[in-house]
């Protein structure tokens, strides 16, 4: 494979699960370590990746400067829309972090009153900004991965709360393997959060569709609705729409 088409592969990789890493990637393409590790450090002195310990993540994830890219923000925008029809006044809602979530606290009507919890400081300034909603952010360690607060601090106040709905952006989703993703601490936040809310909806490109991370959050019938940019009657939708609700 030329360098051009590893790197393109590495940029796909970055744009669908925000991070990559570099053993992942090395056994993906068939290439050495070192291989990988000059393919990173190109791109990121072309400043189109952010480079961590073991791999690299998307510059979507980057909030050092006031600048972010947005992949496919198009996309992101549709089902920040179609998610914020199942939010009404009066209710309790747990977000997770992410570029969906941040274009959905963003669209949130002015005049719409909810209770927010909310393990990700972006999304909590973002909410801050864009709504009148009361926004409570759940303390943890900040992981630098995600931007989002994980350890058992934040599991134990999750425990606490019985949220009516929990948004959640997922790295990967399958019929076959669930909800799926790549941190593990991650994992454990996200798993606190399904079970202390009565309803989750997990928000996704349409690429996502079955494709697979290494560690589990869920099976697909623990969560409630599918929130896509497709159109639910797609083919690549029926058989999710068999066990779920698909916006």
């Amino acid at each position: 494979m030329l360098k051009e088409e590893r790197q393109n592969f590495i940029m796909k990789q970055l744009n669908l699960h925000n991070k990559v890493l570099s053993s992942d990637l090395c056994a993906k393409l068939n290439v050495s370590e070192d291989t990988i590790r000059r393919d990173l450090n190109e791109l990121a002195s072309n400043s189109q990746i952010k480079k961590v310990y073991g791999g690299a993540m998307s510059k979507s994830f980057s909030h050092s400067t006031g600048v972010r890219e947005t992949y496919a923000q198009e996309a992101k925008r549709q089902i920040a829309k179609k998610a914020l029809t199942l939010i009404s006044d009066g209710m309790v809602v747990l977000l997770g972090g992410g570029t969906t979530i941040i274009e959905m606290v963003r669209m949130i009507p002015k005049d719409l009153r909810c209770t927010f919890f909310v393990v990700s400081p972006v999304v909590a300034m973002e909410l801050i900004e864009y709504s009148e909603c009361e926004v409570v952010l759940l303390g943890g360690t900040l992981l630098h991965d995600s931007y989002i607060v994980t350890g058992s601090m934040v599991v134990n106040q999750l425990a606490d709360i019985n949220a009516d709905l929990c948004f959640l952006g997922t790295n990967a989703i399958s019929m076959e393997n669930g909800i799926t993703d790549a941190i593990w601490e991650v994992v454990q936040v996200k798993k606190a959060m399904i079970k202390s809310a009565t309803k989750t909806a997990i928000v996704s490109i349409a690429e996502k569709l079955d494709s697979l991370e290494k560690m589990k959050v869920c099976s697909i019938n623990e969560i409630n609705y599918l929130i896509t940019d497709a159109n639910p009657g797609e083919s690549a939708l029926s058989s999710y729409s068999k066990v779920l609700t698909v916006l």
